[in-house]
């Protein structure tokens, strides 16, 4: 039996055992989670390395394939929050002091560290060391950020705006679309080499960009709240500090909060962004079981020791911003959130100063 025959075996069994013990919803959510972790490593649709191609190399391949993935989400999923109003969820950050510092740091950390959210994710799945070490740390500080976010919030926030419920649905899908039109013009005058040429479009990521938009879309759905993944590497480090008697989440202002108690209470088959994420980590073993596709590229200690930093500051500052490219940006801007948008410009000015510190390194 090969690798891939006995993965797809597990995987089965897998989705069999949350069918009939867990809930049929979270065995859809991990078959959906299936396809984002096997489109993500199939298509290598890198949120980081598309902006960091387009800073360094000129190349907008990355960020035209994200406008777009951005576009049929959002032309989905916010009609859908107008008609479903209780059942669906925004994903809604307060505009506030967190969000800018945190956004602002994980731009830098995620181009030093080769990985968002997403990325870290799917490419821990292939196999990758660098990103496989970062796991653990992006969780421990993805924990840390969420028991420090009533004191970031105090220095000042205001409430979360949604497109959808401020100006209407005609309202928000014309701001939405004006912004991703505005990136769009940006990116393509930054696109423009010294001879005059552009890249502005890449067959494997337009198919990747029109299949995760689908996926988010259908995850949406199947969850009542969009795409997330950094709540997920929280909660798992909290349930461990909680489990060692090294935290009390009673007396944290986050972990205190209904829902997030209950999280912690239950198992974590049960919580939606977890069991997604599981299977992008699937998915990813998935195709690297076929592929073969994990880094070979030997680090110093002084890179292994950057990189480290840096995936403990991805986890920290993801919380402080209200999510990561996935769930600022994506999920953020397709369902109408404005803090998705600013999380945009703060996070490309971050990464602006990661690829110099990443070149620094020479990553």
């Amino acid at each position: 039996m090969n690798n891939r025959l006995a993965l797809t075996l597990v995987f089965a069994v897998f989705t069999a055992f949350l069918f009939w013990f867990v809930s049929i919803r979270q065995s859809l959510l991990f078959i959906v989670g299936l396809g984002l972790g096997g489109v993500l490593a199939g298509a290598r649709f890198g949120f980081t390395t598309g902006w960091r191609n387009l800073i360094e190399k000129r190349d907008a391949s990355g960020v035209f394939a994200q406008l777009l993935l951005l576009a049929v989400a959002a032309g989905i999923s916010l009609p859908l929050l107008a008609l479903f109003p209780t059942e669906l969820s925004a994903a809604l950050g307060p505009p506030s002091i967190s969000l800018l510092v945190g956004a602002l740091v994980f731009g830098g950390a995620m181009q030093i560290a080769d990985g968002c959210g997403s990325g870290t994710l799917y490419k821990a799945g292939l196999g990758i060391p660098l990103n496989m070490a970062i796991l653990p740390v992006f969780a421990l500080g993805s924990f840390l950020g969420s028991v420090h976010l009533g004191w970031w919030l105090d220095l000042g926030n205001i409430k979360p705006v949604g497109l959808v419920q401020e100006v209407g649905l005609s309202g928000a899908m014309a701001l939405t679309y004006l912004g991703l039109i505005a990136i769009g013009l940006a990116a393509w005058f930054w696109s423009k080499t010294s001879g005059g040429s552009r890249i502005l479009f890449n067959k494997t990521l337009i198919i990747g960009a029109l299949l995760l938009a689908l996926l988010a879309v259908l995850n949406f759905v199947i969850a009542g709240q969009p795409w997330g993944v950094v709540y997920g590497f929280g909660l798992w480090a909290a349930k461990i500090a909680t489990a060692s008697n090294l935290f009390d989440p009673s007396t944290n202002a986050f972990w205190s909060q209904p829902v997030n108690a209950t999280a912690l209470e239950q198992s974590v088959f049960l919580d939606l962004t977890s069991i997604t994420n599981i299977g992008i980590l699937a998915g990813a073993l998935w195709i690297f079981s076929r592929n073969k596709t994990g880094e070979t590229k030997k680090l110093t200690s002084q890179q292994w020791l950057v990189g480290i930093i840096a995936g403990f500051l991805l986890g920290y500052s993801s919380r402080l911003a209200f999510g990561c490219n996935v769930g600022a940006m994506v999920s953020g801007i397709s369902t109408g959130s404005l803090h998705g948008w600013i999380w945009v410009v703060m996070a490309f000015a971050g990464s602006l100063i990661g690829v110099r510190i990443r070149r620094y390194f020479n990553y």
